[in-house]
């Protein structure tokens, strides 16, 4: 060995990696941590454990045990009769005083409410010799609702010995004898539009605000199409006003690839945690599509109308079994959370980490 190498060793006593071979202190190690992948891989195991749990309660908490709550009932005939006052009572005995009494002149008038959606089910006390009750429920406002009434009215009739006879007067279709192929439908373009949005992130990054909101808009219209298409002309589940649906179907899909934009844009690598928090976690027990609202938990009956899901829902369900009567507010619903999520992404659009010749992180 030379001397120049035995001189370059005595000056490195650790190797030929100097000061690279010293044992790191607990700063560095922690800053070199913070650099590499394994953090946010760390993060993320704990995350998807929580949301996982999450995920399973908020169902569990919403639908395995529906309960009614408020149950809008029209009453017809002579309710302040004997036999009237007795079914009734025992009704709210049963139902846990969640029978909201509405009264009405006529069945015709009780059955236009139907079809408005402002009650659930028609109460027709019969007057003078006829002593018996007839309940007429609506499976098209909510299977859930009319399952629980419908089973229940009999059992009370029996031991306030009351006759009683009940009705489905607005019934399923037979292809969707549960009531959830609209809740499914709505799901997917809720699901579909925001995964939708994370893969334009990922390997459309270099569109530029504009474009994104222009490729939403056009998976969304697409997307919907397939949907409606595939439920009803292939399959056959649930009959559509096609255009009405498919409409309602891209609103929705691009109300929810707009948010998951949005948050993307506030909270860059981590939208996901808010787009799945909103809809999938709160949005879709909520939305009233499985569990109708009147048995949900309150304060999820209220809020899940609200959110794109329930509004989705809200306004596929009456396209498809109240035509004639839809209302504005499922629509204002999803256009606002459409418009503001738009608007929150071109506002801070230089935030956002895409765009053609924008040096930013990745996107989630």
């Amino acid at each position: 060995m030379s001397d120049h190498e035995s001189g370059e060793q005595s000056q490195h006593p650790h190797g030929a990696h100097g000061a690279h071979g010293r044992v790191p202190t607990p700063g560095e190690r922690w800053a070199a941590f913070k650099r590499s992948p394994f953090l946010p891989a760390l993060v993320l195991v704990f995350i998807l454990a929580a949301a996982a749990g999450l995920f399973a309660g908020s169902y569990t908490y919403s639908m395995a045990n529906p309960t009614p709550h408020h149950v809008p009932t029209a009453v017809v005939g002579t309710p302040d009769a004997a036999h009237g006052k007795a079914f009734l009572g025992g009704m709210e005995k049963a139902l846990n005083a969640s029978l909201e009494v509405r009264r009405y002149d006529s069945v015709a008038a009780a059955r236009r409410d139907v079809e408005e959606q402002k009650v659930f089910a028609i109460v027709e006390v019969g007057g003078g010799e006829d002593k018996k009750v007839t309940m007429d429920v609506s499976g098209a406002s909510g299977a859930s609702v009319a399952q629980v009434l419908a089973e229940t009215a009999p059992k009370v009739g029996e031991r306030v010995g009351v006759p009683v006879l009940v009705k489905d007067i607005k019934p399923l279709q037979e292809g969707d004898p549960r009531g959830l192929a609209i809740f499914y439908i709505s799901l997917a373009a809720v699901i579909i539009g925001f995964v939708g949005a994370i893969q334009l992130s990922v390997h459309a990054r270099g569109l530029n605000p504009a474009e994104r909101i222009a490729f939403t808009a056009m998976y969304a219209l697409l997307g919907a199409f397939v949907i409606a298409a595939v439920v009803d002309w292939w399959l056959g589940a649930v009959r559509l006003p096609f255009v009405e649906s498919w409409l309602i179907l891209a609103l929705t899909m691009f109300a929810s690839g707009m948010v998951f934009t949005m948050f993307n844009t506030l909270f860059g690598r981590w939208a996901m945690l808010p787009t799945w928090g909103l809809m999938v976690l709160l949005g879709n027990p909520s939305s009233g599509g499985a569990v109708s609202w009147p048995l949900l938990p309150s304060v999820l009956g209220h809020i899940g109308q609200w959110l794109p899901p329930g509004a989705s829902v809200n306004a596929q369900h009456t396209a498809v079994y109240f035509g004639g009567h839809q209302h504005a507010f499922p629509f204002l619903v999803l256009g606002g959370w459409a418009l503001v999520s738009s608007a929150v992404f071109w506002v801070w659009r230089h935030r956002h980490p895409g765009g053609r010749g924008v040096g930013a992180a990745h996107a989630a």
